[in-house]
């Protein structure tokens, strides 16, 4: 290649022998440029789409499981402790290992693949924890 090759641009084209003046194959060349710029445009529109389309990986669903139960636990054995101390009584016990041993099933679950049925008990489980613990224990 030449130096004057190189000089012009890779988008540029060459022009035919009966292509016309310069100004024409310019133009011609702006037009083309401008085309590929919109369609540029529109592809980082389609990408930023997909992009919110994205949804989170099986493993990723299931490392998230799992990190909420192991949350959900730690939160339920420090009421436990906090519900203990200030009245220690069977039904508090009872509430709340109910809802250490719920977590400990969806981890198991989620680890399993059952992300899904996991993450329905997780959520039942926590809200029928906290109501009995606010309806039951006085």
């Amino acid at each position: 290649m030449s130096t004057s090759d190189q000089d012009q641009s890779v988008d540029t084209p060459i022009p035919a022998p009966d292509a016309g003046t310069t100004a024409e194959v310019e133009a011609e060349a702006d037009a083309a440029d401008e085309a590929k710029a919109e369609a540029d445009v529109e592809g980082a529109d389609e990408a930023e789409g997909e992009a919110e389309d994205r949804r989170l990986t099986p493993r990723q669903a299931r490392r998230l499981r799992i990190a909420l139960s192991s949350v959900g636990m730690v939160a339920m054995a420090v009421v436990l402790g906090l519900r203990i101390a200030s009245r220690s009584s069977v039904l508090v016990v009872g509430v709340y290992g109910l809802a250490l041993i719920l977590c400990g099933i969806v981890i198991e679950l989620s680890r399993n693949g059952r992300t899904r049925l996991g993450s329905w008990l997780l959520a039942v489980g926590l809200v029928a924890a906290i109501g009995s613990d606010w309806l039951l224990i006085p």
